[in-house]
């Protein structure tokens, strides 16, 4: 009697890149779909008619600032994938670091606590994820062991 064993599943590494503008647009869907779902918060339609959103009136400022807030981490995903390391790396920690109290006054004052607790909590998973992923970027061996671009070249020409 043979038994059969299943194959063992390839378990292929994930850039750092990948995984950042993963976690970015994860965190992106998260943030849009908590304000989504704030609709069917009662009174929360009504008071968005009488040109009001939690505590701000409803104005050209609120939306530049709303969409400021939004355009944010959509470009983090583009520049996950984009900025040369170091850059890349920097940029994250930073913008990430910055959007945890940002993420954190989304839950102040609210009604509904479980609801905006949940997608606080989420987003900021996601947020350390994105600091845990830029902070412990591979590095390459320093460039004293590895040859210098003119022996490179000398050795090509050779």
């Amino acid at each position: 009697m043979s038994t059969r064993h299943p194959a063992t599943l390839e378990d292929q590494r994930i850039p750092v890149r990948a995984k950042l503008a993963a976690a970015w647009t994860s965190f992106m869907f998260l943030y849009a779909y908590v304000d989504i779902l704030n609709f069917f918060t009662p009174g929360v339609v009504q008071d968005i008619l009488n040109g009001k959103v939690f505590k701000f009136d409803l104005s050209e400022t609120f939306s530049t600032t709303a969409l400021t807030l939004v355009a944010v981490p959509i470009f983090m995903v583009a520049l996950s994938m984009t900025l040369p390391a170091r850059a890349n790396r920097i940029t994250n920690l930073t913008v990430a670091a910055l959007y945890v109290p940002v993420t954190a006054f989304n839950a102040l004052g609210e009604s509904w606590r479980y609801f905006y607790g949940l997608g606080v909590a989420l987003e900021l998973i996601l947020l350390a994820l994105i600091v845990r992923y830029a902070w412990t970027w591979p590095r390459t061996a320093s460039s004293a062991t590895s040859p210098d671009r003119e022996t490179v070249r000398a050795q090509q020409q050779a």
